[in-house]
């Protein structure tokens, strides 16, 4: 027993010194897990078995433990090292085992007593190694066993054994408990199957399992468990040979026969087993043939106790290695041809639903290498049979990966074909953890069954498996294991039962009523003459609602007509009816227009609105930011030219207004505009042409007409489609402003927008119209002749409704007192109507004004040259409280990013079409937000400027980087990625002013 204690707390370093009579500069310390690592150097190196033997004495004496901190775990083996200052590695090491001191002072006497250049070899007494004591099963040699290869790594280590009782009636049982400490969380899967292989490899007897605790230092709780199965190999092969695997008879065989010297090998034919017996070593080819007779009494019992299952015989051949014909051949019947329930194979048993056949299947499929199973236990199945689903747990030392076990599962069952199995779930767990690491699903058939169910929780050991599923009165969750069909089939159904029972609903009301009956009803259950007086009841009704409705309107109209005032004697008659008539109206327009007109306020008001028309907030940027002026609005004028249009629809709304409104341009002027832009949504918000031609125009390009072609969501497919097929050459420009970024040409992702133009009527004709040029005089005319062909059709119309109509109106008005002041009550009630929409306007307009625009409105609020202008500042502190902050590996136009692919083949037919019509191409990377541009982005950003730069050597091609220009200027962003006019304006002025840029001159 370690009772005495050194005078004096001293350290280590102290200690040792003293001990050794090494000066402390001479010592260096290290504690690693459980090992305690003494240096010792000097001028000369010194010697080893004094060293030693001074130290052995010191350790005999004194409790190590205590001289280390309370936190450091025990120390169970001491490493010396010697060596000379001033070299690298010792010239000898020692390893002491501190429960084995006596017999270690031993052996250094020994030594010392010998002549030291004759006998450096141990003697005396034998060391006894700590695998040796580890195998009696003593907690204490474990731990010291395991921390030979642990502590290198850090781990200290600790066992204990603790009595367990399973939940069910078996009896008690000892638990192998093993606790690992460290300094930092060391990954299980790096110390897993090491441990699991040592502690197999002591073949432990009375343990089923040891669980491995691994906790950081100075933590109170563990960081992970580990389980280890330590059944015997013995056991395991004998398991899997009373199924019948051949590999595991030939291994049991051969541990038998190996006394003989007689090698085994084993085959299996149908149901018969082939086995042959050889020499083990027999290189010479002059070792005996085994003896019949020997062979067959040492298999024969062997077989009989296995009795394999869906093996009836065995054929045993005795043969030298190397020949081709056996020296001897012997039958042996099996038990199986004796009991027929040991004669079907497993595989029929699984087909049945037989589980333990089931499980052996899959474990062996699993683990097609036997030795590596017996090394570290291998991966085990754990099978759990709830409803119409197969529930297969696959837990190893090391989590085993989906990829490794999930296919080959499914496609093994799928074969099986188990009666009332319609759908697989897999899961995957390190041993010892209750909840997967994964899981996976598949249906077998189609399920309709919706109702939440829970994962169900398999046993830490197949030896429990009747604790595994939850309690049926647990509360439900979501299924994990639903498909994306069965969700849309429920969806469905729900939906269908809804209209079915709101059908029914409005049905039974519309018949309480008895203006409706049911078509299928006989004429009997509904005579004429109860018919007739419903309808006389609901007539009469229906009479006196509009006489009191006519009396109350005449009541309103004549409190709120005001009494005309007389006028003054100099205004001539024309000019008093007009004072009468128009006065109340204007006094409506202006109480209606005080609010919303586009005069300035008094300087003493605040207006509610700001130049976007979007209501202010109260911390409104105070900032005033140039912009070019404002331009009407060519959004009903761009619907209307879209309709009237002959070309068909492209299935993209945008691209259809914009179509219309750049073939009305070149109407109008003749000839296509001098500059234009094109791209997607950041070029239809990002560029300004009225601000480009107001800049180049101070360069000296006058009067150049700029239009906006920008489409959201157009991709390089899409401005290829555009500018070669949907345009002629005739109406391209000189010159094309490509602005848009990397997502345009991520080939990776889906186009969704080329999509929709592609499967489009206009698309069909784009790709099967001649390459003629319209006249663009005739639109003008035929347009008129279409206004004209309209109108005299309406005209022929006229003559029969007409004539009926105003017959009515000349007899209602004879009778109805509010007929002849219709127009009042029309202005009344639109004059209720204008401020009630005023109020829900700015209650709407107030919640956009958080830094956020409504796309499905403003995406089509366009001015005449195809600019989308907004007035909305991007402030990242009310942005995001409306939307979701979408980091750049989830952002779906980043998905896959790759340049390569279907973009850059559109993008190379652009740049070959702009140099053969000598168009000038320049494209802008459109400028971005810092909050935009997180690592990801970043990256694929940098990805896309490079393959920028290696296309900027074509001709008439010009690249210019402006993503990174105003990355901190959120004034001039409308959200993280878009441009606001402000924006626009500065970007205009940019590329104004760049003198690379081959602007037109007229």
């Amino acid at each position: 027993m370690k009772t005495v204690l050194p005078d004096r707390q001293q350290s280590l370093v102290q200690w040792v010194s003293q001990a050794t009579g090494i000066n402390t500069f001479g010592v260096k310390v290290r504690l690693r897990g459980n090992d305690l690592h003494i240096l010792c150097e000097g001028t000369e190196c010194p010697q080893r078995w004094r060293t030693l033997s001074d130290l052995l004495q010191a350790l005999q004496q004194t409790d190590v433990d205590i001289l280390t901190s309370n936190e450091q775990p025990s120390i169970y083996q001491v490493f010396v090292y010697g060596r000379r200052k001033g070299e690298q590695r010792p010239k000898w090491c020692h390893r002491v085992y501190l429960n084995q001191i006596d017999k270690h002072l031993e052996q250094v006497q020994q030594a010392l007593l010998a002549d030291s250049e004759k006998s450096k070899q141990s003697g005396g007494a034998l060391i006894v190694s700590n695998e040796s004591l580890a195998r009696q099963g003593n907690p204490e040699a474990i731990a010291r066993y395991l921390s030979e290869t642990l502590s290198l790594l850090g781990v200290s280590v600790q066992v204990k054994i603790k009595p367990y009782k399973p939940k069910n009636s078996q009896p008690e049982e000892n638990r192998l408990w093993i606790f690992c400490q460290s300094s930092y969380s060391p990954d299980a899967s790096l110390i897993a199957e090491p441990i699991a292989q040592k502690l197999r490899y002591l073949k432990l007897s009375g343990y089923q399992d040891a669980v491995i605790v691994s906790q950081v230092s100075g933590e109170t709780a563990p960081d992970w468990l580990l389980r280890v199965d330590l059944t015997p190999p013995e056991v395991m092969l004998k398991e899997w040979a009373r199924w019948g695997d051949v590999q595991a008879i030939a291994r049991l065989l051969t541990e038998v026969l190996s006394e003989l010297k007689v090698a085994v090998q084993a085959f299996l034919k149908e149901s018969t087993l082939h086995i042959f017996c050889s020499p083990t070593f027999d290189p010479l080819g002059t070792a005996p043939i085994p003896d019949k007779v020997v062979c067959l009494e040492a298999i024969l019992p062997q077989l009989e106790a296995i009795a394999p299952q869906g093996i009836l015989a065995a054929t045993v051949y005795g043969q030298k290695a190397g020949d081709k014909q056996p020296t001897w051949i012997d039958w042996l019947a099996l038990p199986a041809a004796k009991h027929p329930v040991f004669a079907t194979s497993p595989l029929d048993l699984a087909n049945t639903g037989d589980q333990p056949a089931i499980i052996f299947l899959l474990e062996r499929l699993l683990n097609p290498d036997l030795d590596w199973r017996l090394l570290t236990g291998g991966i085990r199945v754990l099978l759990l049979n709830k409803n119409d689903l197969l529930h297969i747990m696959c837990d190893a030392p090391v989590c085993p990966g989906r990829e490794q076990v999930a296919n080959k599962i499914t496609q093994f069952i799928r074969q099986l074909k188990i009666p009332g199995i319609m759908g697989i779930r897999v899961y995957g767990r390190r041993a010892g953890n209750k909840e997967p690491f994964w899981h996976y699903g598949l249906d077998l058939e189609h399920r309709q069954r919706l109702v939440p169910e829970a994962t169900p929780e398999f046993a830490a050991t197949s030896k429990y498996v009747n604790d595994l599923v939850t309690s049926e009165t647990s509360e439900p969750i979501l299924r994990p294991d639903l498909t994306t069909e069965e969700v849309q089939s429920f969806v469905t159904e729900v939906a269908r039962d809804w209209i079915t029972t709101a059908s029914a609903t409005a049905k039974k009301f519309l018949l309480r009523s008895q203006l409706f009956t049911e078509s299928n009803q006989s004429a009997e259950a509904n005579p004429d003459v109860q018919g007739l007086k419903i309808a006389l009841v609901w007539g009469i009704l229906g009479l006196l609602l509009t006489l009191q409705t006519d009396w109350v309107l005449g009541r309103i109209i004549v409190r709120t007509t005001p009494s005309p005032k007389v006028a003054s004697v100099s205004l001539s008659s024309s000019e008093h009816k007009a004072s009468l008539t128009s006065g109340k109206t204007q006094s409506q327009k202006t109480t209606f227009f005080t609010s919303t007109s586009k005069t300035k306020s008094p300087p003493n008001q605040s207006s509610v609105f700001n130049a976007s028309e979007f209501t202010q907030s109260d911390d409104t940027p105070t900032k005033n930011l140039a912009a070019a002026p404002l331009k009407e609005k060519a959004t009903a004028t761009a619907i209307l030219l879209a309709a009237r249009s002959q070309m068909p629809s492209f299935n993209v709304r945008q691209l259809d207004e914009q179509l219309a409104l750049y073939k009305q341009r070149l109407a109008r002027t003749g000839s296509p505009p001098d500059v234009l832009i094109i791209g997607s949504s950041r070029a239809l918000r990002g560029v300004d042409p009225a601000a480009l031609s107001k800049a180049l125009a101070t360069q000296g390009y006058r009067n150049l007409d700029v239009f906006n072609f920008g489409i959201n969501g157009a991709t390089a497919q899409v401005v290829d489609f555009v500018i070669r097929h949907v345009l002629e050459p005739s109406e391209l420009p000189k010159i094309i402003i490509w602005g848009d970024g990397a997502r345009a040409f991520n080939s990776g992702r889906e186009d969704i927008t080329f999509k929709s133009i592609a499967v489009s009527a206009g698309y069909k004709q784009a790709f099967q119209k001649t390459p003629t040029t319209a006249n663009s005089n005739d639109l003008p005319k035929k347009t008129v002749n279409l206004e004209e062909q309209k109108t005299n059709e309406e005209k022929q119309e006229i003559s029969t409704y007409e004539a009926v109509n105003q017959s009515l109106n000349q007899a209602l008005a004879s009778v109805y007192a509010s007929y002849k002041n219709r127009d009042q009550i029309k202005s009344l009630l639109q004059k209720q109507l204008l401020i009630f929409g005023r109020n829900h306007t700015v209650a709407s307009q107030t919640q956009l004004t958080d830094g956020t625009s409504d796309e499905s409105t403003s995406q089509q609020a366009v001015d005449f040259d195809g600019f989308l202008p907004l007035s909305i500042r991007f402030n990242p502190a009310r942005y995001y409280q409306k939307h979701s902050r979408v980091p750049g590996n989830y952002d779906n136009d980043y998905k896959s990013f790759q340049v390569e692919g279907e973009q850059d083949v559109a993008f190379q037919e652009v740049l070959q079409f702009a140099q053969s019509q000598k168009i000038s191409l320049v494209f802008v990377n459109m400028p971005l937000t810092g909050d935009y541009l997180d690592p990801v982005r970043r990256q694929y950003e940098q990805e896309f400027q490079q393959y920028m730069l290696r296309l900027a050597t074509n001709p008439n091609f010009i690249y210019r980087d402006l993503s990174q220009q105003w990355i901190k200027a959120n004034d001039y962003f409308s959200d993280p990625s878009h441009l606001n006019r402000f924006g626009a304006y500065e970007v205009s002025k940019k590329l104004a002013n760049d003198p690379m840029i081959p602007w037109p001159a007229k």
